[in-house]
């Protein structure tokens, strides 16, 4: 089944690049038995709406590592034959949903991936070969639920799978029910058909993929429940930085997610120190902040021109004097361009690559330092989260830019233990606190850009007012603005509730 959607994330639309297309999929998964009696879908059709049912016989040849370095980071690559979803497809990652990037038949023999598909996997794979190592049968019966103009909300797949290992071994059978957005579709409508469909007696799947259910994938679970929160939690994070790895050869934009991934992966490193070995928690952190920081360059840029445009379209014509605009965005963009060629051509050096040997490595074992229960945890997280009011108490009631920068890194270090150790606390008091300091985020994240901002603004306008020709009136107007944007969001925080 395919959705009509984006390149990286939800919401955005497929697109074309070189001879793929791109899409993103968001659907739910659920385990049936044999003799699972498919409800009546008429409830899930809107009025004047429609359901349609069609019958296919799918053939998925799937590949991976010996190791199945594709499979733990969350990405199936697969030769699929038997209806219009014929192609070569790569799915990763992308937040709640996942990206497919699809290539005609053509592309690649039965026994070979593309070489287009090798290219923008080689950071996944860390230069192992790909091989068949499972092919899937599938006998499917799609409900396509319409809106009254025609647009798809969702395709309702019922499938009878059956796997053939690699030399022909019989692999298990298995009966699964999965709902996928189409372009009406929304987060809703696959809630309202999960409960429709748990009524009646399915339960949402114990794997995240066929192919991990045809290998009858066996993870070693940690015996201490502190352990496997972290190690969920940071593997949720390294699938994300892995994904980004295959965006950006793709030449897409994933910059913004990966650094929020590292910066939650090196947060849990901070909060939660004393539960790991010192010398690689220390070098591990060390590597993700050298990677953030060259991500970042290229981030600060971005943000920076969305802003500066957006303020300039708020002054009025008169205010504007000079080629104002243009110096702005053909310099962060000049800049902009050069930082992201520098992160390409570090994808291919040894610091990143050893990176991304450490991340697989603490996926495969954490190095614990003693047993770690779910208490210890949930206490670190609030003494993280005392730490984070403190600072911002302290910070708010003095002139120190950089004090609330600090106390804003705080809150999201905070927020990312309370997200951690959710599944351990009360889920309305675990949603009251990563609330709380998501805003206090925010709030000081917004100084943090004002002050930087004005810092920018203030090296263009003294490299406009010696440039012939240029005024540097203009850029002082924005410097002024994002001047009184700091102090508004200092004095916000101030009205914070702690």
């Amino acid at each position: 089944m395919t959705a009509a959607s984006g390149a990286v994330g939800p919401g955005a639309r497929g697109r074309m690049v070189g001879m793929e297309s791109i899409q993103t999929e968001r659907e739910d998964k659920f385990d049936v038995d044999a003799d699972f009696q498919l409800p009546v879908l008429a409830s899930l059709v809107p009025a004047d709406g429609a359901l349609v049912s069609s019958e296919t016989h799918l053939t998925s040849e799937y590949f991976d590592t010996v190791g199945h370095d594709l499979l733990r980071r969350g990405i199936t690559v697969r030769r699929r034959t038997g209806d219009s979803d014929n192609g070569w497809h790569a799915k990763v990652p992308a937040e709640k949903a996942r990206t497919e990037i699809r290539l005609p038949l053509g592309s690649g023999a039965t026994s070979a991936v593309p070489d287009e598909l090798t290219e923008v996997l080689r950071g996944a794979v860390m230069g192992d070969e790909l091989s068949a190592v499972a092919t899937l049968t599938t006998r499917r019966t799609v409900h396509t639920v319409s809106d009254p103009d025609g647009a798809v909300i969702a395709e309702i797949a019922d499938d009878e799978v059956s796997a053939t290992l690699i030399g022909g071994a019989t692999g298990p059978q298995w009966r699964e029910v999965e709902v996928e957005l189409g372009p009406a579709g929304s987060e809703s409508f696959l809630k309202k058909a999960g409960k429709v469909l748990i009524a009646a007696g399915a339960r949402p799947s114990a794997h995240p993929s066929k192919l991990d259910r045809a290998l009858s994938v066996v993870r070693e679970v940690p015996a201490d429940t502190g352990v496997r929160l972290l190690t969920d939690y940071l593997d949720e994070q390294v699938q994300a930085i892995v994904a980004g790895d295959v965006y950006l050869r793709r030449g897409l934009d994933p910059i913004h997610s990966t650094r929020v991934a590292i910066r939650r992966y090196r947060s849990t490193l901070r909060v939660f120190s004393s539960v790991f070995e010192d010398e690689p928690s220390a070098h591990l952190e060390t590597e993700l902040s050298w990677y953030a920081s060259i991500l970042g360059k290229v981030r600060d840029r971005q943000v920076q021109r969305a802003r500066f445009a957006a303020a300039l379209r708020e002054l009025p014509p008169e205010w504007v004097l000079g080629p104002v605009a243009s110096r702005i965005e053909n310099d962060l963009l000049a800049e902009q361009i050069r930082y992201r060629e520098s992160v390409m051509a570090e994808l291919d050096g040894d610091r990143y690559r050893a990176l991304l040997t450490m991340l697989s490595l603490w996926s495969r074992g954490l190095p614990i330092d003693g047993e770690v229960g779910d208490r210890s945890l949930v206490k670190l997280a609030r003494k993280a989260g005392k730490k984070a009011i403190d600072r911002t108490r302290s910070a708010v009631g003095g002139t120190d830019d950089e004090a609330l920068h600090r106390a804003r890194k705080a809150a999201k270090r905070a927020r990312y233990a309370a997200e951690l150790v959710a599944p351990a606390v009360d889920k309305k008091v675990s949603k009251a606190h990563i609330k709380r300091f998501k805003t206090i985020q925010e709030v000081l994240g917004e100084h943090q850009d004002a002050v930087i901002a004005a810092e920018i603004l203030r090296t263009l306008g003294a490299r406009a007012g010696a440039t012939a020709g240029e005024n540097g009136f203009t850029f002082g107007v924005l410097f002024e603005r994002e001047r009184r944007a700091a102090e508004s969001a200092r004095d916000e925080a101030s009205q914070l509730e702690f």
